[in-house]
């Protein structure tokens, strides 16, 4: 039996999925009557955070144990900085959680299940 593709998979286009929403998020900079330069700035450092999730994509593509742990520790100090409001945590801390569960189930099934 080889490792289950699906789960080898999943949490890494469930990342770029996050990656993804966490940009959406960065649209915001630009309202009508802002200056163009000063809202580029603004929606440059709104994509900080989607780079964060995206570099540690990166880090999880090789390594999907220190992937699953950056994933599951940064979807838990999302939550505190936030101070757990429940829709932030759902919203923003939900889908890190299920992608750092997921890369480390994903870790786990390619050790334990014997390749043929």
């Amino acid at each position: 039996m080889k490792p289950n593709t699906f789960l080898l998979w999943c949490p890494r286009i469930l990342a770029l999925v996050v990656t993804a929403y966490a940009g959406l998020f960065a649209l915001d900079a630009f309202e009508p009557g802002k200056p163009f330069i000063q809202a580029l700035g603004d929606f440059a450092r709104h994509l900080v955070p989607a780079g964060i999730v995206l570099g540690m994509l990166a880090l999880a593509w090789r390594w999907p144990w220190i992937g699953g742990v950056a994933f599951v520790l940064l979807a838990a100090g999302y939550a505190v900085m936030v101070g757990f409001r429940l829709d932030w945590v759902v919203a923003i801390s939900g889908p890190l959680l299920i992608v750092g569960v997921l890369f480390l189930w994903s870790w786990w099934n390619q050790r334990h299940v014997p390749a043929m």
